[in-house]
């Protein structure tokens, strides 16, 4: 008696893979098929392959006997889902509803890069993003709610109407008008990294200097992007592989026929702020507060105390603590632990490293020490975290 053969589900994948955003998903979906697969994938060919240009892509998916889809919302999103298959969408360019979707939590977004500039001890803002991308409109309210409840105003940029003044050589020189009458120094979040290099090349054009006159931060830490630009474009990360992997988690099931096509979501949530030349600046104008935030943030991970802080800087603790207070309107303390925060963050997402490791390497005494440490501020465990937002 021959064994049965094992079915191994095709996977119809129509992401644009050019962009850090969909190859995160993609890290996502071939993690959970070397987990929980095998899967086949299949997309379109690449153009020097296709000679069709991906027009029988819609017609064919049946033929192809394909068991899923993981897709963008392209004008025939209706007309795929229509095919009948289990299919999931990642809603990039209209806010959608009428299937399980892969979507961006962009006000959250917006609020980490604000809470970043504001602890740069930047005093001016402003946005730069796509008027018409409902992504960029939500992230640019993050971004303000954040920066106007800290008592600052926020200045946006406006695209022009016009279609030629919105081509690329011509936008960058209203951008660059635009850059030159902001009041400076700045702190300005990009929608997205490549929105934040266009900025860096606009500020060339006007002549101001990044970071020293504009600290700019963009989304999605594109890596090439990110070092394509000059200098080095800072950007929030964004938790894809595990969205990617949550994704095909459900797909699996759609597939399985546990669980009915309905209106998931899968969110994709924003983890840390990967740090770059771009915003590599303390614009605090203070001298002695200035110099305790840049001792803080390179020798935190030491177990430093407040005292050696205020030793080092040559003022007294009451005094600096009152400073501290003025400028950036948090206490010393304060500020070490948000570096330490960030310093565990950074660890649990980017490596595998146990929380033992973690202790060790950031001079916590004991795993009981970093965990109530980071329960007590992040209300969250950290294996909870790395679980949460880290890949899988």
């Amino acid at each position: 008696m021959k064994p049965k053969t094992l079915k191994i589900p095709k996977i119809m994948v129509l992401l644009e893979k050019s962009r850090a955003y969909s190859r995160g998903l993609l890290r996502g979906l071939a993690k959970y098929s070397r987990l929980h697969g095998p899967w086949a994938f299949y997309d379109e060919p690449p153009f020097y392959m296709n000679s069709t240009g991906g027009k029988r892509t819609l017609y064919r998916m049946k033929d192809w006997g394909v068991d899923g889809i993981i897709m963008r919302d392209t004008q025939k999103i209706q007309q795929m889902l229509a095919i009948g298959l289990p299919t999931i969408v990642t809603d990039l360019r209209k806010k959608f509803s009428g299937s399980p979707i892969i979507k961006t939590d962009d006000v959250a977004i917006g609020k980490m890069a604000a809470e970043y500039l504001l602890k740069l001890g930047l005093r001016q803002f402003a946005f730069c993003g796509f008027d018409t991308m409902f992504w960029s409109r939500d992230r640019c309210e993050g971004f303000a709610d954040s920066i106007t409840e800290a008592g600052f105003t926020i200045r946006f940029y406006k695209q022009p109407k016009s279609r030629v003044k919105r081509l690329p050589a011509n936008e960058l020189i209203l951008m660059a008008d635009w850059l030159k009458s902001l009041p400076k120094p700045l702190g300005l979040m990009a929608c997205n990294d490549d929105r934040g290099r266009q900025v860096i090349e606009a500020c060339k054009i006007a002549g101001v200097h990044v970071p020293e006159d504009v600290a700019i931060v963009g989304v999605d830490n594109d890596e090439l992007i990110c070092e394509l630009s000059s200098p080095r474009l800072s950007s929030v990360a964004l938790s894809l592989e595990r969205s990617g992997f949550e994704a095909a988690e459900l797909l699996d099931r759609l597939m399985r026929r546990q669980e009915k096509m309905a209106d998931q979501q899968i969110i994709v949530q924003p983890t840390r702020i990967v740090a770059r030349q771009s915003t590599d600046i303390l614009a605090i104008e203070d001298n002695e507060v200035a110099e305790a935030v840049q001792y803080i943030r390179q020798h935190a991970k030491e177990g430093i105390q407040v005292d050696d802080v205020a030793r080092v800087v040559g003022v007294s603790r009451r005094g600096l603590e009152r400073r501290f207070r003025q400028v950036l309107r948090c206490s010393i303390l304060s500020e070490m632990r948000r570096v330490r925060l960030e310093q565990i963050i950074r660890m649990l997402v980017e490596t595998n490293q146990s929380i033992g490791h973690i202790a060790l390497a950031l001079n916590f005494p004991s795993i009981e020490h970093i965990s109530r440490f980071f329960r007590q501020h992040m209300r969250i465990s950290p294996l909870a975290y790395r679980k949460k937002y880290g890949s899988k």
